[in-house]
């Protein structure tokens, strides 16, 4: 392999077994694994683990999100950037907890099966107190950021994509723009509220009697509706997608057309909810994909140490939710009443 490619065998062992602390120019490796994939060669991921002290796997500990809807994106952009950078990726989907403190005993089990370093996410929480035994290994975060400062983190920047949504309904026009609230106390709660807020003040708006919390769920999403909807909005933007399932339902009672009497935004784009309501749903989408992708390239890099995780944690990484425009949304000016 090394005389196709034209290089020395040691060049051909770095690029192949992604050798810590060396440089190869990318046009070299580019050729090494092209001569590879010719000659089917696939590296010997045993023999590199006895040299290296490194199994090639990397745990994800999941918080009971493992069993949400928007499990399955984080999932499976941490499993294809794994495979990608031919990694394994364990799962183990722990009880959610109240309290931020992080339970040791599946990042002992990680740890046990000689994992390279460690993933945790969780939905619930703005800060984590992490276990001392994960600073044993390379760790990062997902959906919430590490009380002492130490093990980098993403987030979705849920303020600012509710916020992008009020912008996107003054641009067309609306002026009386509600919003159905969720009364759950968690990080997403307080961040699109805010969003929200923080919209209408830079549009100069008013929120008296727009803003409603209630279940988020659908019938929390309708009640709220309904009473939103005595005080004459041209839009509804709701918390989440399952609360505009409810908002749907309550313009239908007040014989309100969606979108040409009212438009109504949602926020998750949990599938198959947006698809499936008549019109289509626009909502916003949280990054799962990508946040699953990038705790996978952020470990790998701090387990070969290309990244140093004192100064990643030091600014937790926060990726966009950009809205996906379907049907559900109109000027005021179409409205026929």
């Amino acid at each position: 392999m090394a005389a196709r490619a034209g290089v020395s065998q040691t060049t051909v062992s770095h690029v192949l077994n992604s050798t810590p602390h060396t440089r190869v120019k990318e046009d070299t490796a580019a050729r090494v694994r092209a001569a590879a994939e010719e000659l089917g060669y696939r590296p010997n991921r045993l023999a590199r683990g006895l040299r290296t002290h490194a199994s090639d796997m990397i745990g994800l500990l999941t918080e009971e999100i493992a069993t949400t809807p928007h499990a399955g994106r984080i999932i499976l952009g941490a499993q294809q950037e794994a495979s990608r950078r031919n990694l394994t990726l364990a799962i183990i989907n722990s009880e959610l907890h109240l309290d931020p403190e992080v339970d040791a005993a599946p990042i002992q089990a990680f740890l046990d099966r000689q994992a390279d370093g460690i993933i945790y996410a969780t939905v619930y929480h703005d800060e984590i107190i992490a276990p001392e035994n994960i600073s044993t290994r390379p760790a990062v975060l997902i959906g919430a950021r590490d009380a002492a400062g130490v093990i980098p983190s993403v987030l979705p920047d849920e303020r600012a994509g509710s916020a992008s949504v009020v912008e996107m309904l003054v641009r067309m026009g609306h002026r009386r723009i509600a919003f159905a609230a969720s009364a759950e106390d968690v990080p997403a709660t307080r961040g699109r509220l805010q969003g929200y807020l923080d919209g209408m003040q830079a549009a100069g708006l008013s929120t008296e009697n727009l803003v409603v919390p209630a279940a988020a769920d659908a019938r929390g999403g309708y009640a709220a509706t309904l009473d939103l909807l005595d005080h004459a909005p041209t839009a509804v933007f709701c918390y989440n997608d399952r609360m505009a399932m409810g908002a749907y339902r309550a313009a239908g009672q007040r014989g309100l057309t969606i979108p040409t009497d009212l438009s109504v935004v949602g926020f998750d784009d949990q599938a198959p909810i947006p698809d499936s309501l008549f019109p289509t749903l626009t909502t916003v989408v949280l990054p799962h994909y990508e946040m699953g992708a990038w705790a996978v390239a952020t470990l790998s890099a701090l387990i070969d140490g290309r990244a140093e995780a004192g100064l990643l944690a030091g600014h937790p990484t926060v990726l966009s939710c950009p809205i996906i425009e379907r049907d559900s949304v109109a000027s005021p000016s179409t409205r026929s009443h």
